[in-house]
Parts: structure tokens; C-alpha cells; sequence
């Protein structure tokens, strides 16, 4: 299992690496999203956010909010270290806060008309291409977390296989 400093330099490079060869085919405003899709992915959205982590601390203030996710995410499962699933996860947690963050500020009284679905569904529309390389970026900077691990298969997977 790779160390904390270990995710972070190939998280570093493979984001450089992989936004210069985005660049080289769709063209560098999508390539520099996808490098830094890549980089944000693994430094602040890191499998490892189930933990007492460099990427919970780099959250600062804001650590807190990770909180229910920690107690309810065992570290290395399924819901945390699993492809796709885990990216989807933490998506869809943070998704979920800044619904929550809507919810009271409508609740304080001021009238906003807003959802993180419309939120969602507007940039999907105007920036298809974008959201796309994102979502790649980020599940590529897991992916890239769960090979430096050094065992990819989560824990639920190697029970189930030993039965």
C-alpha cells in the first residue's frame, strides 16, 4: 500500500501527464480541464477521505463536512475504494451538502429557485464535453489511488471471492 507523499507525486505527474495527452487530442482548454480535473481529484476527492487523510486535511475549515462520510464509509470498501462507485459516491455526498447548503439558505428565507439538479442538468447542456472530461479525470485519479494501493479489489470483493 502506497504511502500518503506516494499518492500525492503520482497523482502530480500522471495529472501533467494526462492533460498533455488530453490536450494533444481534443485541445488544450479541455486538456487543462482534464489535468486539473485529474489533480483535484486525487489531492482533495481521494478515496482515502474515509480517513484521518493529507486530502480530509487539505479541506481545512471545511474538514468537518466529510465527517458523516467517514463514519458511514469503512476506509478500502466497496463505497470508498471501488471503481467508479466510490468517485460516484463522494459525487454525489458532495452534491448532496450543497443541496443541504440550498435547503437552508431557502429555509433562512431568501427565495432562491435553485437545485444542484439544475445546477447539474445547465452545465450538462452547456458544457457536455467539459463535465465528461471531469468525470473521466476524477475516476482516473481513483483509479490511479487503487493501483498505487497495490491491491485494487475491495475488501466486500475479496470476502465475497473467499466463500
Amino acid at each position: 500500500m502506497a504511502s500518503g507523499l506516494d499518492h500525492e507525486k503520482a497523482t502530480r505527474l500522471w495529472s501533467l501527464i494526462f492533460g498533455l495527452i488530453t490536450t494533444i487530442f481534443l485541445g488544450p482548454k479541455i486538456g487543462i480541464t482534464g489535468g486539473l480535473a485529474f489533480l483535484l481529484g486525487g489531492l482533495w476527492l481521494s478515496p482515502d477521505l474515509d480517513t484521518q487523510s493529507k486530502p480530509l486535511q487539505r479541506w481545512g475549515i471545511l474538514k468537518w463536512l466529510w465527517w458523516p462520510y467517514r463514519k458511514l464509509i469503512r476506509h478500502r470498501s466497496l463505497f470508498s475504494h471501488g471503481p467508479i462507485i466510490g468517485t460516484g459516491l463522494r459525487l454525489a455526498y458532495l452534491f448532496l451538502l450543497i443541496e443541504l447548503i440550498l435547503l437552508a439558505i431557502k429555509f433562512l428565507g431568501f427565495n432562491i429557485e435553485i437545485t444542484t439538479i439544475t445546477i447539474l442538468s445547465n452545465l450538462l447542456k452547456q458544457y457536455p464535453k467539459y463535465i465528461l472530461i471531469i468525470l473521466i479525470s476524477l475516476e482516473g485519479s481513483a483509479w490511479l489511488h487503487i493501483m498505487k494501493d497495490g491491491d485494487p479489489v475491495p475488501l466486500e470483493l475479496k470476502n465475497w471471492k473467499h466463500k
